[in-house]
């Protein structure tokens, strides 16, 4: 068969073919998938109104917590809250107005001891004299937080700031000096070849390669994720973790709220 009757024979039977549903066109399949189309949209919609909802009860929320319109949100009791710990996004970290309002807040409720942490040590940078002045208990004068503070407690404001190499670096360099110091036969005398380290050797030996610092009692975590983003693992034994969302969205009322969550919280630890 040539080429012009092959075309002939093609153009004849198209009439036939175009006349004929395909199998998977059928009419119970096509209004299944519109069933399936129009649920998915149905749910696709009331998912997206109920976070709409709730980020509007959320903002309200923060608003009248803000304004002190809700009674229980105006006296935090922190007696509880010794230390506490906020964990930044490298990226957000670079936004040191916003490191320095969120400090301030935390300053006039009362929190004395705060320790700033990114992976990349953006704030240990950022933040290096009032570091060395927190040594001395006066963080708040070398951020620059007190003239924007009708409060004393700024005076007290101890900020320590920690890195991602106060981490896995910080713990192998506490393990070398155990180890030298277990080789030099200055801890394990008499004779003693079996090394027996104990949780407060571990413990001195961070504290003396500068990584060792107190157990934060609440952890708030500003970023995407939701994660401490490599945090010392050995300072949050009991540390209550809180995600606040992005740092350009923070707000003074869900400080207040996390800050109140928290002190109603009941740990059942031994201690």
């Amino acid at each position: 068969m040539d080429s012009k009757a092959m075309e002939a024979f093609v153009a004849s039977q198209a009439p036939i073919f175009l006349n004929q549903a395909p199998p998977h066109m059928s009419r119970p399949w096509i209004i299944l998938k519109l069933i399936l189309g129009l649920l998915w949209g149905i749910i696709h919609l009331a998912i997206s109104l109920f976070n709409l909802w709730s980020l509007l009860i959320y903002n309200l929320e923060c608003y009248l917590i803000s304004s002190g319109l809700l009674w229980k949100y105006r006296y935090l009791n922190l007696d509880r809250l010794k230390s506490l710990a906020i964990v930044v996004d490298s990226k957000e970290a670079k936004n040191t107005m916003k490191i320095r309002q969120l400090l301030c807040w935390l300053s006039t409720m009362g929190v004395k001891y705060i320790c700033l942490y990114d992976i990349e040590g953006v704030l240990k940078k950022s933040f290096e004299p009032a570091m060395k002045g927190s040594r001395d208990g006066k963080a708040g004068e070398y951020l620059g937080i007190g003239a924007s503070i009708s409060h004393s407690s700024h005076k007290d404001l101890v900020v320590e700031c920690i890195s991602g190499s106060d981490g896995k670096e910080g713990i192998a360099k506490a393990a070398n000096l155990l180890c030298s110091t277990y080789l030099n036969g200055d801890t394990h005398g008499n004779g003693k070849r079996e090394p027996a380290f104990t949780e407060a050797d571990m413990a001195s030996s961070l504290k003396a390669v500068g990584c060792g610092g107190p157990e934060p009692d609440l952890l708030l975590m500003y970023g995407p994720a939701r994660c401490h983003l490599g945090f010392p693992a050995w300072r949050l034994r009991y540390t209550e973790i809180m995600h606040m969302g992005p740092l350009k969205s923070m707000k003074y009322g869900a400080i207040v709220k996390a800050l109140y969550n928290f002190s109603k919280k009941y740990q059942n630890y031994g201690k």
